[in-house]
């Protein structure tokens, strides 16, 4: 630390020697990028006698740190007890744990500030030095600065840190967050803004429009993976809405209290920890947006066969997936007490399931496992290759080919009808005119064609009877179309219930005795045209 970070973080003249521009009580590093605040460096200790010795071994070792665990970590003081790098301080709950190479460590432990003179932090890393600040006990330390560079706009938080293990030496880390905390400054940052509160409107109109439909179709809402998934990308828009909120309030008091006391540790760590965190939420909406399209594009068969496959599979594919990975999870076990010690691929056990993983997309480090058992190596790698890669492998194609085959088959004899865009372009422009009164609902003037249609069949002479059958077998048709032809709730593929099939025979049925019916008054119709002619 005396030498490298030293003059990493004070740079205070130019290359020529010259005294650097003014500062304004500032630091700067690389010239451009301000120091805010002051750095602070921490550490974590664990207790003498964490760990046994063997009885034979404790004439040699009376000593003995185990590896850091928050039931082990020293909170006593220690050495000059007097500054605050000698005294424990306890750790707050807004910071995250780190979690390093070898172990998760808490924030607290044994903390100081550097001050903004590099020879006042020069003595200071001296005098801690010769009192021994670092001990046997020690297991991590943690250098923590953040910079703001006004060139980009951008704020870059800085985590060093040097790991201690029980088995010795020493394994460094760093962690470099390079966020736009502040995100309102330029036009183009307000053309932003103007689009996140359009956003924010968008986002209050569709809950409305889900709310709506939860009411009206009540459990039935929920029988569809659209619906869940439109739930789930509402969720995670609030979600990230919050949290944008949030953070732009915290920023706000960060750097009032900054502006005040240039002299302290400024924590921005916690924002750009949880601001990845908020980037990771925004990837996965997106996705999930971008996986809502199939929704909009069903109206076409082809693009329809995808979901209309998966979910007829689904079945088939879970029972493989447990007689895939009972193999899968042998050979990983087996990989992991074969050649754990010795390769690093199969260090741990979920190392060993990516390594075979990686086998199975032809990324392996064969001449590593031949090296680490010439006997057993071969022989793993060459059944793992028969087993999973060309017998399991192949009977997952199987499945899905076959099923897609299915899939096709079905549509091919009309199975289900291709949904026209044309229609629904329509009906969207339809309901827009009648939200906003400019064309009667469709419903009444459905019931005034109903009531048309019956009267006009009464003065042709049909019977009451004739009329009556053919609004039954109407709402029949009615009833079987939105069953099976709706996109708003039931799925692409639906399976018909025993109930479901008799209502179709007895339609069926009926449309039959409707067809000899009108085949008999035509029979009748044309020997009347007959007997006139003769």
């Amino acid at each position: 630390m005396e030498g490298p970070l030293l003059e990493g973080l004070y740079w205070d003249s130019w290359y020529t020697n010259k005294t650097l521009y003014d500062l304004k009580n500032s630091s700067r590093i690389y010239y451009e990028n301000i120091l805010l605040g002051v750095p602070r460096v921490r550490q974590l200790k664990v207790r003498n006698n964490t760990c046994k010795v063997y009885s034979s071994f404790q004439s040699l070792m009376n000593e003995c740190y185990d590896k850091y665990t928050s039931k082990s970590e020293d909170m006593d003081e220690f050495g000059l007890k007097q500054e605050t790098e000698w005294k424990y301080a306890a750790p707050t709950s807004s910071s995250p744990w780190h979690w390093g190479f070898v172990g998760v460590y808490q924030n607290g432990g044994f903390i100081f500030t550097l001050s903004k003179s590099k020879s006042e932090t020069k003595n200071k890393f001296v005098d801690l030095k010769l009192n021994s600040w670092i001990t046997r006990g020690t297991r991590v330390i943690f250098i923590d600065f953040s910079l703001y560079n006004a060139n980009v706009n951008l704020f870059c938080i800085i985590r060093l840190a040097a790991e201690f293990p029980a088995t010795g030496g020493i394994i460094t880390s760093w962690q470099f967050y390079s966020v736009k905390l502040l995100r309102y400054v330029s036009y183009y940052d307000y053309i932003i803004a103007s689009c996140e509160i359009t956003f924010c409107i968008f986002l209050i109109v569709f809950t409305t429009q889900e709310a709506q439909k939860i009411r009206e179709f009540k459990s039935a809402y929920f029988k569809s993976v659209w619906n869940w998934l439109e739930l789930l990308l509402l969720v995670l828009c609030f979600v990230t809405v919050t949290f944008n909120i949030y953070c732009n309030v915290q920023i706000f008091l960060l750097l009032g209290d900054l502006l005040k006391n240039t002299e302290k540790y400024s924590d921005f760590y916690f924002l750009a920890y949880w601001h990845t965190y908020y980037n990771n939420v925004i990837a996965i909406t997106i996705f999930f947006a971008w996986i809502k399209i199939f929704k909009f594009i069903s109206f076409n068969k082809t693009m329809s066969q995808l979901s209309s496959t998966l979910s007829r599979c689904l079945k088939d594919i879970v029972g493989f997936a447990i007689m895939f990975f009972i193999i899968f999870f042998a050979y990983a076990q087996l990989g992991f007490l074969v050649f754990g010690s010795q390769v690093d691929d199969f260090s741990t056990f979920q190392n060993a399931i990516f390594a075979q993983f990686r086998i199975v997309l032809g990324d392996f480090n064969f001449a590593g496992i031949q090296q680490a058992n010439r006997i057993l190596g071969p022989i793993y790698f060459i059944t793992f290759i028969f087993f999973v890669f060309f017998v399991l492998l192949n009977m997952f194609l199987a499945i899905i080919n076959d099923t897609y085959s299915e899939v096709k088959a079905d549509y091919s004899i009309g199975r289900r009808p291709d949904f026209e865009l044309g229609k629904m372009i329509k009906k969207s422009y339809n309901n827009a005119l009648e939200k906003l009164r400019l064309k009667k609902p469709e419903q009444d003037e459905d019931i005034s064609m109903k009531g048309d249609l019956a009267e006009q069949a009464r003065r042709e002479g049909f019977d009451e009877n004739e009329i009556q059958s053919a609004e039954q077998m109407k709402k029949w048709k009615d009833r079987l179309e939105k069953k099976y032809y709706s996109t708003e709730i039931q799925d692409d593929y639906q399976p018909v219930t025993q109930q479901e099939f008799r209502e179709l025979f007895l339609y069926a049925v009926e449309l039959e005795k409707e067809l000899h019916y009108v085949s008999l008054k035509l029979n009748r119709v044309m020997r009347k045209l007959s007997a006139l002619q003769s």
